[in-house]
This record gives structure tokens, sequence and C-alpha cells, in this order.
């Protein structure tokens, strides 16, 4: 799975469940961190486009993708980059238009991560 190298604890970066002729996928909750820490600490532009990435290889990887996203969970510590981040939220969803949720939090699990995003994805096997 991605990012092995960061992990807190036991948890799938995503899980498949059968469903007949489709598979639901969920992903967990990405942050802007790689190998090295924080990315961008104090840009949430390159946060989130780091985290739709991440987002991205991961739906790759369990044969989906962004297009199959049918369900977004976006949150933030700070309520105001909402406008930055729907920018790019756009741009990633523009084929699937999932229901989404964005929410304001005190923090991420992370330090310096400012931007936490979970998706589901159902994808015709």
């Amino acid at each position: 799975m991605a990012n092995k190298n960061i992990k807190r604890g036991i948890y799938s970066d995503f899980k498949k469940i059968d469903l007949g002729s489709k598979e639901l996928i969920f992903v967990a909750g990405q942050i802007a961190r790689d190998k090295n820490g924080a990315i961008a600490p104090d840009n949430i532009e390159i946060q989130a486009e780091f985290v739709f990435q991440s987002i991205e290889k991961i739906l790759k990887e369990a044969n989906s993708s962004l297009n199959d996203v049918v369900k977004a969970v976006i949150y933030l510590t700070n309520i105001e980059d909402f406008s930055k981040v729907s920018k790019i939220r756009n741009k990633y969803f523009e084929k699937a238009k999932p229901v989404s949720t964005l929410v304001e939090i005190s923090a991420t699990s992370r330090p310096g991560c400012d931007i936490e995003i979970e998706v589901t994805a159902v994808r015709d096997k």
C-alpha cells in the first residue's frame, strides 16, 4: 500500500467490498506528509494537490480512479482555506462530481498537515 513508512498504527490505505458486479472502495484519510515530514506546512494549495495525487495513486492501486469517487470528505484546520481547496477539488473531481462534505477541525494527526481527505468509490468489476 502507499506511504508504508509513515503509518501510525494498523490500517489499510484502502479497503474493497465486493458487491457482485461492482466494488465499493473506501480510501483512508490522506494527509500531506511524505517520508520526510509535512509537505508545505504554510501552503494549503500544495498540500491539497499532494493529497489528491496520493488518493489518485491509491485508487489506481485498487484498480479504480478518481472518476469512480462517489463521496469525498475534506477536513480543514482553517475554514478560510475553503475556496482555495474547492478549486483544486473541482479540478480532480470534474467528471466524478461526488457528494461531498467539508468541515473544519482543530488538527490532523500530524503537525503541519492542514488538510485530510477520505473518499469512497464504486467501480464496475
